[in-house]
């Protein structure tokens, strides 16, 4: 094809690690990916020490980024956004909005739907509004409802096949009901922001995978999410133990992915530690819950309709205090999950082939073997990021 990329280095993917490997691409595919020894082309000179190549990053749950929300409604914003992500890493990514007023998330969702067809993201995500009023976390409470099956039908309209999740409260009122109808459609159910007990959690995402495993769906998504696992439920207690025991259980019989922002700031390193311990990172998705602030400096910023003032590093809701959302790249959030003590190799595995396989997307994206999207995210000896292919074609950072 005549734009052939021959790279070397450590290879780490879910299935390999191989200290001397070499990943080509070609026409955007990738056309080798194993050991140098067995490379069938003229191999590069050895790679620098400690370089790594690892599958391009797969983020299923991030709000926006470089000044950007995706709730805003601005194409061009979401666009800068989805490309500041593409260059540090996130080469697939899912655009999730939050809780907004019905007739802008009908909007959005439409916006959204035209970036899946550029390319530039591979679906949409809705945070809300169907969440617990106990729960918010960063949503506004006033704007949250009880599910709607007449909004529903406008947001699906106006996503067609491009809405790719949903988070629900599992106990509101014909959560579940919601839950079989997304299933069927091949839409993720999500559980999250929710203050359900252990039993209704649980009913809840079994409820889930059963019909996602028997709505035969296109897009070949089969098992349920929950949306930032701590974060917006309560906390686990020994005689209450709510939906964080039910998530983990349902996580670790292989029946639901649960989410971690494991950025050092929404969880304890212990924490994603033990979870990565108990649940396998084959049953455990890295997000980011990325907002505007993503790679600009602490300031004052918007959460949908909500003022969020960074510092630190840290977003918070003017109004409550409340954590408002992440401001790390998910390749932070990989070297995070690494400080903590988790292998590199589990690492990746859950910012890559698990989330490309919620999304459907195993033939194309979160791993590299030969026929798949030319994705790759080349790293130092200290997991900085040196380069980025995304389709064949390098892209960098905006600014």
């Amino acid at each position: 094809m005549g734009n052939e990329v021959v790279l070397r280095g450590r290879l780490v993917t879910a299935s390999l690690d191989i200290a001397d490997g070499v990943v080509a691409a070609d026409g955007g595919l990738v056309t080798f990916a194993g050991p140098a020894q067995g490379f069938p082309g003229v191999l590069p000179p050895e790679a620098p020490a400690g370089r790594v190549l690892v599958p391009g990053l797969v983020d299923v749950h991030c709000h926006g980024a470089f000044g950007s929300d995706f709730s805003e409604g601005d194409a061009g914003g979401a666009e800068r956004a989805a490309r500041y992500l593409h260059g540090r890493g996130t080469t697939t990514l899912v655009a999730s909005l939050v809780t907004g007023k019905p007739a802008d998330l009908v909007r959005n969702l439409g916006m959204l739907r035209e970036l899946v067809g550029l390319g530039l993201i591979a679906g949409s995500h809705l945070e809300g509004p169907f969440l617990s009023g106990h729960q918010c976390g960063a949503h506004d409470p006033g704007l949250l409802l009880e599910p709607d099956p007449a909004l529903v039908a406008r947001m699906l309209a106006s996503a067609g096949s491009t809405l790719a999740s949903m988070t629900l409260a599992a106990e509101l009122p014909g959560a579940s009901e919601l839950s079989g109808r997304l299933a069927a459609l091949g839409i993720i159910p999500s559980l999250g922001h929710t203050a359900a007990d252990h039993a209704t959690a649980a009913a809840f995402l079994a409820h889930a995978a059963a019909a996602l495993g028997s709505s035969g769906n296109p897009a070949g998504r089969s098992r349920p999410t929950v949306t930032h696992l701590f974060n917006a439920m309560p906390p686990l207690h020994h005689r209450s133990p709510g939906p964080v025991s039910a998530s983990l259980s349902a996580a670790k019989a292989g029946q639901a992915v649960v989410e971690l922002i494991a950025d050092g700031v929404h969880l304890a390193p212990e924490t994603v530690k033990l979870v990565f311990d108990l649940v396998g990172p084959e049953n455990i998705t890295l997000v980011t819950d990325s907002m505007a602030a993503t790679g600009l400096a602490d300031g004052q910023y918007m959460l949908g309709s909500l003022a969020v003032t960074v510092a630190g590093g840290v977003a918070r809701v003017d109004a409550t205090g409340a954590i408002a959302g992440g401001t790390s790249t998910l390749l932070d959030v990989v070297r995070c999950c690494v400080a903590a003590g988790v292998p590199l190799r589990d690492a990746v595995t859950s910012a890559t082939a698990v989330p490309a396989s919620l999304l459907g997307l195993s033939a194309q994206a979160g791993d590299l073997r030969a026929g798949m999207q030319a994705d790759v995210v080349v790293l130092d000896h200290d997991l900085a990021l040196t380069a980025v292919l995304r389709r064949g074609e390098w892209v960098s950072a905006p600014g």
